[in-house]
């Protein structure tokens, strides 16, 4: 893997390693030791159809319930391709750390950490492109739409859970709110930065927090920001930003939070 720079030197516009790298080289970011857990989720589409695997043509499956960490060739669709993408990454070094099935027939998830700093970055696009790669052999489509399939059916995001040494040591729960605050006051900025099409999935419907008001809470799946019961209880741990598409830069997500919780300075 690379990143790219023009002949001059610069780095192209595509390029979001280079300020990323600047931040989480930042000795104030370096010596929080940002560990990040990122929760990719993707739909499989039929190749010729674009429209997602196991669904009759034309038609729909079922409603939402059974399917989500589902087992059985009526729920589970494509698992072939999940697991040797989960066995690929794993030889490649990948701290790939998990896969379920998700609440959207068809849809999926994998999720890379805990990982620290610019690799989380490096890891998640790594991870897509042998996705990719999986999914060419099988003959399927993989998309990384944050809203593949309008009405009922639950989008797609890539959930970015977050912490810092403060954060895990004792105490560490008063670091996690003032963190949740100074996202709270950068709500538009990160909303602008975290996917393209994310107003299709973040309605406040589906397990999503609406787009226009930033929340957070204790287990609430339906607040842009969740809190772990267990991190409450213990008083230090990790948060989880659940604003982020499907088809976000990783580098930009990343390093975007750990400048607005560390670096800025309301």
């Amino acid at each position: 893997m690379c990143d790219a720079y023009t002949p001059a030197g610069e780095p192209i516009p595509t390029n979001k390693r280079y300020n990323a790298a600047k931040i989480f080289s930042d000795p104030a970011v370096a010596s929080e030791e940002p560990w990040y857990g990122i929760e990719q989720e993707y739909t499989l589409l039929q190749k010729e159809v674009k429209w997602p695997l196991g669904w009759p043509i034309g038609g729909f499956p079922g409603p939402q319930g059974p399917y989500y960490c589902g087992i059985g060739a009526d729920k589970a669709f494509g698992r072939d391709i999940v697991d040797s993408h989960y066995k690929a990454c794993l030889y490649a070094g990948i701290n790939i750390s998990g896969i379920n099935g998700e609440v959207m027939p068809g849809q999926w998830e994998f999720q890379v950490g805990p990982a620290v700093g610019i690799s989380a970055g490096d890891e998640v696009w790594m991870a897509r492109y042998i996705l990719e790669r999986i999914t060419e052999i099988a003959g399927v489509v993989v998309s990384f739409d944050p809203k593949p399939i309008d009405g009922d059916w639950n989008g797609a995001g890539a959930h970015t859970n977050y912490s810092t040494k403060s954060m895990r040591s004792d105490g560490g729960y008063n670091v996690i709110t003032s963190a949740i605050e100074k996202l709270k006051l950068k709500h538009k900025e990160h909303i602008a930065a975290y996917g393209e099409g994310n107003e299709r999935r973040l309605t406040g419907k589906h397990e999503t927090a609406s787009i226009h008001n930033f929340s957070w809470g204790v287990a609430n799946r339906g607040a842009s920001v969740r809190v772990g019961r267990e991190t409450e209880q213990n008083g230090k741990g990790y948060f989880e930003d659940r604003r982020p598409a499907s088809n976000m830069d990783p580098y930009v997500v990343t390093s975007m939070i750990a400048e607005t919780t560390i670096l800025w300075k309301p």
